[in-house]
């Protein structure tokens, strides 16, 4: 790898791991095998599969065909779209179903955590989003897991709908509640205008977005899409019950403007690495509060997911998200392939639980 210096900092070049020709995708995660997945949300396109394995650079289905064949019959136990996947500290594969199609109300029995063995390629447990945890117009966006805490665990997730939320989900007894919904830290921002590569993107109003676990586990970052803030809270108070609304308010921490971001990521060094999407870049956030630029090229349209793995590379997905019809004002000017890229930053992955390792990124 080739690093160029431009003014203070100095931006790796990136690694294409995959080019995909047809399928748009938004979640990313790497095993620590080095097995790279990747999720398709059903946004509007043909998509025959919304998980998929990379394989030699393509996608195949997974865990098969059968469980990606939705239907209004079958939304219980196969998968509608989903948004994000991501490798437990435990190496299971999750994955979250929004239940949606094309961002409209989810569909009965649709949102979901599906937990999948990566030895089996089985479903091991399906994990149902609690009533009192969801609205009509709930989309559960990405998740993060502690299984340190608890009985077994817990998950945290967030609510992107314009009000926004956090979902917590204790994995012992499956029950899940939302803290901080309408809050400003996962509210969209109005009046909220995002420019990208220049050119000013209107409507977009989506809340509470990326998501990071601190590397001990006590704080949980988190960002509205529609914003331009980063915020964090203390895990212990969103695992309280006990706790009122405005408690946990009071505990909400603002860490300032980092830019427009999708997702986030972070390291056992404690350091958050935020995707700058107005800037086709990703950004680092040091645990000494210095900001730097770890990735930027103009080709890079929309840089969404981020997963830090143990070979030491934080993935990416770049899928040009501004140029869908979704938000284009029904327009297509999507110019495939998507991507899936890769640049060394060589830190360790945050793995929460009980009889995990942590794994040495290649130098």
């Amino acid at each position: 790898m080739v690093a160029s210096r431009l003014g203070t900092w100095v931006a790796r070049e990136y690694e294409v791991v995959a080019e995909i020709p047809d399928l748009m995708p938004t979640g990313v995660t790497v095993a620590d095998s080095g097995r790279v997945f990747v999720s398709i949300p059903r946004w509007g396109d043909d998509v025959p599969y919304t998980v998929a394995e990379v394989v030699d650079g393509k996608l195949v289905a997974f865990p098969n065909v059968d469980v990606n064949r939705w239907s209004p019959q079958r939304a219980a136990d196969t998968l509608v779209s989903v948004q994000s996947v991501i490798i437990d500290p435990a190496g299971s594969l999750w994955l979250l179903d929004t239940g949606s199609l094309a961002f409209a109300p989810s569909v009965e029995a649709g949102p979901k955590l599906v937990q999948v063995d990566l030895e089996t390629g089985q479903v091991v447990r399906i994990v149902r989003p609690s009533a009192e945890a969801m609205t009509p117009t709930t989309y559960l966006n990405d998740v993060r897991f502690d299984l340190s805490r608890g009985d077994a665990g817990y998950a945290y997730l967030t609510d992107s709908q314009a009000e926004g939320a956090l979902v917590v989900v204790d994995l012992a007894s499956g029950e899940s509640w939302s803290r901080l919904r309408g809050h400003r830290s996962t509210h969209a921002e109005e009046g909220f205008r995002a420019v990208v590569q220049g050119v000013v993107r209107e409507g977009y109003a989506v809340g509470a977005d990326g998501i990071a676990l601190g590397a001990d586990g006590e704080r949980l970052y988190f960002c509205p899409l529609s914003s331009r803030r980063l915020y964090s809270i203390d895990t212990a108070a969103l695992r309280d019950r006990e706790l009122s609304e405005a408690e946990i308010a009071a505990r909400v921490v603002d860490h300032g403007d980092k830019g427009s971001s999708d997702g986030l990521e972070s390291d056992t060094d404690g350091a958050i690495y935020a995707t700058a999407y107005e800037h086709s870049a990703v950004l680092k956030l040091a645990a000494n509060g210095t900001w730097t630029t770890i990735l930027h090229a103009p080709a890079l349209l929309w840089p969404d997911t981020l997963s830090l793995a143990a070979d030491g590379y934080l993935y990416v997905s770049i899928n040009q998200l501004p140029r869908t019809p979704l938000f284009n004002n029904g327009v297509d000017d999507r110019i495939p392939p998507y991507q899936i890229v890769r640049v060394p930053v060589h830190a360790h992955p945050v793995r929460l639980g009980p009889a995990a390792a942590q794994p040495t990124p290649a130098e």
